[in-house]
């Protein structure tokens, strides 16, 4: 075979070039993300694609959730090294329930598996990370409740960094719930309607006390919040990737903070 009709990408030395140029524009990215500053404070990302992920390895679709939940471990190592205090992540919606038995099954045995390891998770102590579960709690099977509870009481009261799941969770569920508590509140005498505002929602919100979300990824080529943060995120700036989760890369994390230095953020005005 001559070399013109040899495939490139087979050629000896080829993958490994492509690796050290990879490796370089990495650095390069880095190094512009430091040098740019306005770091996000809050990063919150739509984990979307595991499923495509392990279709396109020819794996089963568990496979691409256990690859999913290793990323996870990666991505928020990165945002300790830029400084990111808070991090959201949509893990598994309400809407999710009604994928077939056998995979809500695996997907509630993994929850419950990782949620105990992050109770013993060594990195999670050191640096501090306060875990917290969001959504539905009640929805959710009675094993995967007691390994979040296991993780939230390992982790009260850290303040280096805040990792939120969102599992169980819809937007609308949650606004829903809010207007709910304060309705009780009012009934009971201890709110007059006068006294319902933005600030008093927030309060009643999941992520109550936290910052509104500065960034929200989405990965898998999909282009819509399907229902995550929608309150929190009315000012958010969206960034959509094309890499199914357990594929995304440091490059495409570094590439989405690059983009949101280089927006204005106007809050409307």
């Amino acid at each position: 075979m001559s070399i013109e009709k040899f495939p490139v990408h087979k050629l000896p030395g080829i993958s490994r070039i492509r690796g050290i140029a990879a490796k370089y524009y990495e650095k390069q990215l880095l190094a512009e993300v430091m040098q740019g500053g306005n770091v996000p404070k809050h990063v919150a990302i739509i984990l979307d694609g595991n499923r495509r992920f392990a279709e396109s390895k020819g794996l089963d679709r568990i496979e691409g959730h256990i690859f999913g939940a290793k990323k996870l471990e990666e991505v928020v190592g990165w945002c300790q090294e830029l400084g990111i205090k808070h991090i959201t992540v949509y893990a598994f919606s309400t809407e999710n329930f009604n994928r077939s038995e056998e995979e809500v099954e695996k997907l509630m045995n993994l929850f419950a598996k990782k949620f105990r390891e992050v109770a013993k998770d060594e990195r999670v102590h050191k640096y501090m990370i306060r875990v917290r579960a969001i959504g539905d709690m009640g929805s959710l099977p009675e094993k995967v409740r007691q390994a979040i509870e296991e993780a939230q009481r390992a982790t009260h009261g850290y303040d280096g960094y805040t990792l939120n799941i969102a599992i169980g969770y819809g937007g609308r569920a949650e606004l829903a719930e809010a207007v709910r508590k304060i309705c009780e509140r009012i009934e009971r005498g201890e709110l007059k309607p006068c006294d319902v505002d933005e600030s008093l929602i927030n309060q009643h919100l999941y992520t109550a006390g936290l910052p509104d979300p500065d960034l929200v990824i989405r990965t898998s080529g999909e282009e819509r919040l399907s229902g995550f943060l929608l309150w929190q995120s009315a000012y958010s700036e969206l960034y959509f990737c094309e890499a199914n989760w357990p594929g995304f890369s440091r490059i495409d994390f570094l590439r989405a903070i690059r983009t949101y230095q280089g927006r204005e953020r106007r809050f409307g005005k």
